[in-house]
């Protein structure tokens, strides 16, 4: 009896979700291609071994307040070797169209050169993360910053972030 007094009474102050306004806070942003999907390959068209193009991205579930987005890629399998990272992309951007930053600052990669470096595995097979950030305000990033710089500029400026990771073998995919 008691158990079942106690049970009641935690949901007597309970609302009904059914009731409520979503709030912007439940948008979840989330990072497609139509190239992969999660943990999928990478097709080789998109590495070193291929044109060296960057895949197209597409992002849903914006969060409310997002002044544009920054984008970094890279290869935990090789600690954390930077592929790709790109600052400002404007806000009413829904993703990147193959080969292309949309309108965003390019940054230098651990190739040592700005823009895109694709897969390039020295072996076996690697993971890829593509990881995007919406922000609540422009980093100001001049072109060939650091992935670092990058990750300094957006600290206080998150607003959500997702993760698309493909996987790339040398040789096939």
């Amino acid at each position: 009896m008691l158990i079942a007094l106690l049970l009641v009474m935690a949901g007597c102050g309970a609302a009904d979700p059914s009731t409520e306004a979503p709030s912007m806070t439940d948008a979840t942003l989330t990072l497609t291609s139509d190239v992969f999907a999660e943990g999928e390959a990478i097709p080789p068209r998109f590495s070193c071994d291929g044109e060296d193009l960057s895949p197209p991205l597409a992002w849903a579930g914006v969060p409310e307040g997002t002044a544009g987005y920054a984008l970094l890629v890279d290869d935990p399998d090789a600690r954390g070797f930077v592929h790709w990272v790109v600052a400002d992309v404007p806000s009413d951007a829904a993703g990147l169209p193959e080969g292309s930053a949309g309108g965003g600052t390019e940054g230098r990669n651990d190739f040592g050169r700005s823009g895109y470096g694709g897969p390039c595995p020295p072996s076996g097979t690697h993971r890829y993360a593509f990881t995007l950030v919406a922000l609540s305000s422009p980093t100001g990033l001049g072109p060939g910053f650091t992935a670092d710089e990058l990750r300094d500029a957006i600290g206080d400026r998150t607003l959500a972030s997702t993760t698309l990771t493909g996987t790339y073998t040398r040789g096939g995919s």
